[in-house]
């Protein structure tokens, strides 16, 4: 599982910011880590993970900075929504969206980026549709 938090002494830190000769020590803790650990433990409460609507699946940082965008607008139409909070394989997001019953997943890529328009898969006929947000939205509505 790796580790979720990591820390240790730094000789000399705070030199960079002009005060010489000063040592620190330091910890932090990885919050994506810890919540990816408790995911995969199955630690969380079944009323943290009930009532998710929609997946968005994470291909990478331009896709899930607009997934996001696109979660925020869901959200604000009554649709709640949730972005797989690492770019990991599909499969294991996927495997992600059955395991806490999430009906839906959106696929968002490049090509679907350049579209305007997101892949619609509902998990349990498999069946996906290339459709604009604002038809998603209604069909939710």
């Amino acid at each position: 599982m790796g580790s979720i938090g990591g820390g240790g002494r730094y000789d000399d830190l705070t030199s960079m910011f002009g005060l010489k000769d000063v040592s620190g020590v330091g910890i932090s803790f990885g919050l994506d880590r810890i919540y990816l650990v408790i995911e995969e433990l199955g630690l969380f409460p079944d009323s943290v993970r009930a009532g998710v609507d929609v997946l968005f699946i994470n291909f990478g940082d331009k896709e899930a900075a607009h997934a996001l965008d696109l979660v925020f607008r869901f959200r604000e139409n009554g649709i709640k929504s949730e972005l797989y909070p690492e770019a990991a394989k599909t499969n294991k997001q996927m495997k992600y969206a059955d395991r806490n019953e999430i009906p839906y997943v959106i696929l968002l890529g490049e090509d679907e980026m350049a579209a305007g328009a997101l892949l619609f898969k509902n998990m349990k006929t498999g069946e996906q549709e290339l459709l604009k947000p604002e038809v998603i939205i209604e069909k939710f509505k």
